[in-house]
């Protein structure tokens, strides 16, 4: 696995308390897709109590978290999702931590963006938004008056990004949550807010007349 030792102060909140405060916490790619963060066991304030299967309990003042944290060597790694708070110096991070070597671009363009589901133009707009992700197809954001909303069913389903915050979706037909939106997105995203974007995986895509392939991807 690949590792780094990052230069943001990272601190960690459970019930309130502190449970970590690091100056040197360690990046580490379990997969590759995104790192996590492995910090000095000197830097974690919370108690460790030995629970199941090498586990640990984090316990925080009147806080614990059942088996939040594993140790490797002088290392610990606490549970992204168990813990209440993550802090990269003073801004909240959500979901995981952000890839140093992932950049998210949004563009203004006048390209011609067609989608189709099983053949019917659902969406045709020329004022997309692109959206350059590493190591993801090009998304297209496109302004609700130019995607047929009456196609378009609600769906309960939310997911949330560390670049981009958290998402709504719609289902088309037998499609499920192939559409989504950004209504309030992350700060460095506010370009995207209350557009509308498909899977380039799941639909068929015109830009500028041309067919584009479906791309391969985690989310095919």
């Amino acid at each position: 696995m690949r590792s780094e030792v990052s230069p943001k102060r990272v601190r960690v909140y459970a019930g309130g308390q502190l449970v970590a405060d690091s100056r040197a916490p360690v990046l580490v790619w379990e997969i590759p897709y995104y790192p996590t963060y492995y910090l000095p066991a000197a830097d974690v304030l919370a108690k460790l109590e030995p629970a199941a299967d090498d586990t640990y309990d984090v316990v925080a003042g009147a806080t614990v978290v059942p088996g939040a944290a594993r140790l490797s060597d002088d290392l610990v790694r606490l549970e992204f999702g168990a813990m209440d708070e993550w802090l990269e110096e003073d801004e909240p991070i959500y979901v995981h931590p952000r890839d140093p070597y992932k950049r998210v671009d949004i563009l203004a363009s006048s390209r011609h963006v067609e989608v189709r589901v099983d053949g019917q133009v659902v969406a045709s707009s020329t004022q997309p938004r692109i959206l350059f992700e590493t190591g993801l197809p090009p998304r297209y954001y496109l302004p609700l008056s130019d995607v047929r909303m009456d196609l378009l069913r609600p769906s309960t389903t939310r997911t949330s990004c560390p670049y981009k915050g958290t998402a709504e979706y719609w289902s088309v037909g037998e499609h499920e949550d192939i559409v989504w939106i950004y209504r309030t997105p992350l700060p460095e995203s506010q370009k995207i807010a209350g557009l509308a974007c498909f899977y380039n995986e799941k639909v068929d895509l015109f830009v500028d007349g041309e067919p584009q392939e479906r791309p391969e991807s985690p989310f095919s």
